[in-house]
Formats: structure tokens, sequence, C-alpha cells
């Protein structure tokens, strides 16, 4: 996994409202722009680039699919997977079932990692 990538993408979007309205809307569409285009660019910068911009396919399936739960498993960061998700579906779960909805069907989905050591997280 090209972790820092993966945690790049997640930082970038839950940062910008209009990257993160594109992605909602359309995932595929806006994960290939971003990898392409969007992702290369050093942050803050507009004229060097990353020499890491490459999503494995396993990667970008997950992204497409909003799979959190595969993310996790493949080491992303657990904050920023969070967050990028809590940005896109906090209102709808919250308008459906109240507050910290879901964050709550977050932890459920990775429940089976409970008492067992995390993927790790180093890039």
């Amino acid at each position: 996994m090209s972790k820092y990538y993966v945690n790049k993408f997640l930082y970038t979007v839950d940062r910008d409202p209009e990257y993160l309205k594109r992605y909602t809307e359309d995932p595929k569409s806006f994960v290939a722009t971003w990898e392409q285009s969007i992702g290369p660019k050093l942050l803050g910068n507009e004229v060097e680039a990353s020499s890491v911009h490459l999503l494995t396919d396993k990667e970008r399936e997950a992204l497409v699919n909003h799979d959190f739960v595969a993310l996790f498993e493949m080491g992303a960061h657990f904050f920023l997977n969070l967050t990028l998700f809590i940005g896109i579906y906090d209102e709808p779960y919250f308008n459906k079932a109240g507050p910290l909805a879901f964050q709550r069907e977050f932890a459920a989905k990775l429940q089976h990692w409970r008492d067992r050591p995390y993927p790790s997280v180093e890039t």
C-alpha cells in the first residue's frame, strides 16, 4: 500500500469543501482526477511535484467505494480515514438516526479489530 498517497488523499479531500463535494457526488471520477492532477502536487506548492503518485488497484477501489474498513485494514491513518467519512456521512446519518450515528457505524464495522493490534500506519 502506498500509505503516504492514500493518507494524502484523505487529508487533502477532507480539508477542501469543493474536493469533498466532488468526491461525494462522483467518487470514481474524482479519484481519477485527484490521482492524475491534484495528488502529484506538493501541498501548498504549484510548481514542484511529489515522487509518490500512484495508488494501487485495491486502494483506488476502496477510495471509489468509500470503503473505510478496507482503507483501515490496509493501514490508512485512522484519524484521517474517520474525519473524511464523517465529512461525507455525518449529516445524512444524523438526519436518520441522530447524533454520532455515523461514528457508531464506523466503530461497529471495525469491531472485529477489537483486542487485536491495529494495522501499522507507518509509511
